[in-house]
């Protein structure tokens, strides 16, 4: 008999939906893409794309119907830009993007990578053809950042995922311009042991609002003689006070299982960045990285997250 994990998520049959293979110029791998809904319906993925360098830029994909008839940008939608932002002198990487009313616009969250190592990278857009960028509002080494779409007792918040000699904890910090950050708080701690959530944790895609609260999915990396496995989690934060968390999964809800995440540029791997939410309020469609070379889908009901989470 096989045990597996909660069936909280339903694996796209036709899975994986984006490969290099898809791509209209020469790449090594795509994955960990943000997600959005655009007005007109339209499914918008902003896919991680990696060179032959190595290095890593976005580019964007729209679908109709969020599943298949991708079309892809035929040039990369947004590049690092060494010259101006030294901080990405080794790509871009990991979009995570939030919609937000008051601005009008998407305010994507990346990780930009060079010597220093990872650091937390802020870009503005109205359209996904301009961007203004903000730059890196987190030193390294910090990453597995979402901005929450809505102020909270105005300020704007972030939840990010800075690493420390001991361990890499989830943490939110506060701003009033989207530049300057701070009262850093530690929201969710890896915990210790044998656990599957052990030592390194973070941010999956931008956290979910609810009534119940912010519902969360982030990822958990476990340490064995064979490597590392990377699985997802929950974890339920306050509306009004988002640092205080009302409940975590003990359990991962979702873990590698197919071929397609368990073998790749990265082993065992599953790894999202986004996630649309139906016209209903319920169904999520979750959009994530295979094995750091493919984009697959799954797909689920917010309530029955939340009530197995109770």
């Amino acid at each position: 008999m096989t045990h597996r994990s909660p069936q909280l998520f339903q694996r796209y049959k036709f899975n994986p939906i984006l490969t290099a293979e898809h791509w209209p110029y020469q790449v090594n791998s795509v994955f960990n893409p943000g997600a959005t809904l655009l007005p007109d319906g339209t499914t918008l993925l902003l896919c991680r794309v990696e060179d032959r360098r190595g290095h890593s830029h976005l580019c964007a994909a729209r679908s109709v119907n969020g599943v298949d008839g991708w079309e892809i940008d035929t040039q990369p939608t947004l590049m690092a830009d060494p010259e101006h932002y030294p901080d990405e002198l080794w790509g871009i990487e990991d979009p995570r993007i939030t919609y937000v009313p008051e601005l009008a616009q998407y305010v994507i969250t990346y990780t930009a990578y060079a010597s220093g190592g990872p650091g937390v990278a802020l870009v503005l857009t109205k359209d996904f053809l301009s961007f203004e960028r903000l730059g890196v509002i987190m030193q390294p080494e910090d990453k597995d950042a979402a901005l929450l779409p809505r102020r909270i007792n105005g300020h704007w918040a972030l939840i990010h995922r800075p690493v420390s000699a001991a361990s890499a904890d989830m943490w939110i910090s506060y701003s009033s311009d989207l530049r300057n950050w701070g009262t850093h708080k530690k929201i969710l701690e890896a915990r210790r042991g044998g656990w599957w959530d052990a030592n390194k944790i973070g941010l999956s895609p931008p956290p979910i609002e609810t009534s119940q609260g912010w519902l969360v999915i982030y990822h958990g990396v476990k340490n064995n003689a064979a490597g590392v496995i990377y699985r997802l989690g929950l974890a339920l934060f306050d509306l009004h006070e988002p640092e205080h968390c009302l409940k975590r999964s003990d359990e991962w809800v979702f873990c590698p299982e197919e071929s397609y995440e368990l073998h790749g540029d990265v082993d065992k791997v599953v790894f999202p960045c986004g996630y649309t939410l139906a016209a209903d309020g319920d169904t999520i469609r979750l959009y994530y990285g295979a094995a750091d070379t493919s984009i697959a889908m799954a797909t689920g009901s917010v309530q029955k997250i939340l009530q197995w989470l109770k």
